[in-house]
């Protein structure tokens, strides 16, 4: 029995030593190949790709922000007095000059405190005629009891009884002025809160919003109508802090809206503001847009795209030709005729997502568009028969 035992682990150790063996011989042949695959191994397999050629044209490089539309001015048309609407001239739409009449205000109450002005003012002017007369008498007496006095016929109290009504009458003569310059003045404001009842358009545009009806009682400073200027609009968007540095007042951009998704409006960068808000770290910025066709309305939500640099006639290849290598940004350049891949190290300009501009060195043949990923300079190629996309 004890012999049995000691059989099957002799067996066991051969077993072991036979597995060892044939897997340190697998793991030979995987890491250690023969001499004919290692002579095979140096012709490298070709792949293939697709290539476009090196093309001349302009280029932009083009920054898009969303923002909104916002007219160039906008006022509300509302009463300075308080009273009963008597007519609205203007609805939602109406286009209204500078200086045209919007809206009436009941005047009967402001018309008479006007007549009763007026007659206040002519009862104060009487009063201001009366009291130059009695100057004048009062003047007249005085220069009298001043000669008299003079030549010893007037005794002193009689001088200063004079003389004291003298001053009396010409201190009554400047009250009645004063009183004829209050009620000029009460006249005048009389005059103007009755103007205040008639509501005029300070400047001209489109009536955006109506607010009350004929009819309503009006308190000091309410909203009637609101009236804006679109002739000329502005886009506000927000710009990041990426981008802060490169947007500049009065370059060209492009505005595009839903509701009319085929045509851009151009416009200008116009104000950027000078600082970031700290809770989000954008800055807001303005496009101004003429609107002739007064097509944009306040309220649009817009895209806004805003040209950061545009070159005419440079060196353009397509933007996916573009690779990196070793820290390094280059191309794969074919000959033509040649199925070789040739890398070239090169230094960009404007890139976007489609093209990229190449400032140097010049190309000379086309480049790999679709499976640069795979390739090593000095590789083989295979190109298909037909290039789609390649630019004549």
């Amino acid at each position: 029995m004890a012999q049995i035992k000691v059989m099957k682990k002799q067996f066991i150790r051969i077993a072991l030593g036979i597995l060892a063996l044939f897997l340190a011989w697998r793991i030979y042949q995987l890491i250690i190949p023969d001499n004919d695959s290692a002579g095979g191994s140096q012709e490298r397999p070709a792949v293939a790709v697709e290539i476009e050629p090196v093309y001349y044209g302009a280029i932009r490089e083009v920054r898009e922000f969303t923002g909104t539309v916002y007219p160039y001015y906008q006022y509300i048309v509302a009463p300075k007095v308080s009273g009963r609407v008597i007519s609205i001239q203007k609805r939602i739409g109406d286009w209204v000059k500078k200086g045209e009449v919007i809206a009436r205000i009941d005047n009967a109450e402001y018309q008479q405190a006007l007549l009763e002005a007026e007659a206040n003012l002519k009862i104060a002017q009487a009063g201001l005629i009366e009291a130059q007369s009695q100057f004048e008498l009062a003047k007249q007496e005085l220069d009298r009891a001043e000669s008299l006095q003079q030549k010893g016929i007037a005794s002193p109290s009689e001088l200063d009884a004079v003389s004291t009504n003298y001053t009396a009458q010409e201190s009554r003569l400047k009250l009645a002025r004063a009183q004829v310059e209050q009620r000029e003045a009460a006249l005048k404001s009389s005059e103007i809160r009755l103007d205040y009842t008639v509501l005029t358009a300070s400047e001209p545009g489109f009536i955006g919003a109506r607010f009350v009806d004929e009819g309503a009682l009006l308190s000091p400073n309410q909203s009637i109508v609101s009236v804006i200027g679109i002739d000329t609009v502005f886009v506000r968007a927000t710009i990041i802090e990426r981008d802060y540095g490169r947007i500049h007042i009065g370059q060209p951009s492009e505005i595009q809206v839903d509701a009319f998704p085929s045509r851009l409006f151009p416009g200008k960068v116009f104000r950027v503001a000078p600082q970031l808000q700290q809770e989000s770290r954008v800055a807001q910025m303005e496009v101004k847009v003429v609107n002739d066709s007064l097509l944009l309305k306040p309220g649009m939500f817009a895209k806004v795209r805003v040209v950061l640099a545009e070159k005419d006639s440079v060196q353009i290849v397509p933007g996916k030709a573009v690779v990196r290598r070793n820290g390094n940004t280059g191309v794969f350049i074919i000959q033509k005729g040649e199925l070789t891949a040739r890398y070239v190290a090169v230094k960009t300009g404007i890139t976007t997502p489609v093209r990229a501009e190449i400032i140097s060195p010049l190309l000379d043949g086309e480049v790999v568009t679709l499976g640069q990923h795979l390739l090593e300079d000095g590789s083989p190629v295979t190109l298909p028969t037909e290039q789609p996309g390649a630019k004549e």
